[in-house]
């Protein structure tokens, strides 16, 4: 598939609209142009640029192309993976983000899906989130990762950080209750912690009490 084979099934589509259609304007791939009615204001022109993939290339041409009209598409083949179920979304809300509208076209069957129009777009802010990203800043002792360079799983957390400091604590002083730990440390956390046991360091003894397993011993003797 070429991207030319993209052109007549969307033109077709944007003159059934009204539209008048011309490919290659002024480095423009296509600009469609709709005559007003007689009570109506003059439209900008919509400028699509055509692409079989949507990558940054075709994205950086698009938000150029908002200097000349506010109505800018990029127009991909309808089995471009970026519309996959997996994808779509995250595409349709970085589009909206920047202002840009996606059709998609099947030149074999000569259809085109308005995926998203141009618009502009505020993202909702969380506010839950938001504060869970300020308490973990600050519960964070130190800057232990490499911004970029680690992954989930090696990725220390507030959480692994108070994790270690109880596994340390149990390795010298033994099994103890996870009321003390907590006054000990100074982490409210400490009895949730040991229970849910999420690395598999600790063991309960009795109620409410709590030592190290053998997987925490043993990654205590390697550190």
């Amino acid at each position: 598939m070429k991207e030319t084979d993209l052109y007549l099934p969307l033109k077709k589509f944007l003159e059934k609209q009204g539209y008048e259609v011309k490919a290659e304007v002024e480095n423009c791939d296509v600009v469609a142009v709709k005559k007003p009615a007689s009570n109506e204001k003059e439209q900008p022109p919509t400028i699509i640029e055509l692409k079989l993939s949507l990558n940054l290339e075709v994205i950086l041409q698009a938000v150029d192309r908002l200097i000349l009209s506010p109505v800018v598409y990029i127009g991909v083949p309808s089995s471009c993976g970026a519309l996959k179920k997996t994808k779509r979304k995250r595409i349709v809300k970085l589009l909206k983000m920047l202002g840009l509208g996606l059709v998609a076209i099947n030149p074999k069957r000569n259809t085109v899906e308005i995926v998203v129009d141009p618009t502009s777009y505020q993202p909702r802010q969380s506010r839950p989130r938001q504060q869970w990203l300020i308490d973990e800043f600050v519960a964070r002792a130190g800057d232990p990762n490499l911004g970029g360079a680690s992954t989930t799983a090696g990725r220390m957390t507030a959480y692994k950080q108070q994790a270690i400091e109880i596994a340390n604590y149990l390795s010298t002083h033994g099994a103890t209750k996870a009321a003390d730990i907590a006054k000990q440390l100074d982490i409210p956390k400490s009895r949730a912690i040991v229970y849910d046991n999420h690395y598999g360091w600790f063991q309960k003894v009795s109620r409410g009490v709590y030592d190290l397993s053998d997987l925490g011993k043993t990654l205590l003797d390697e550190k």
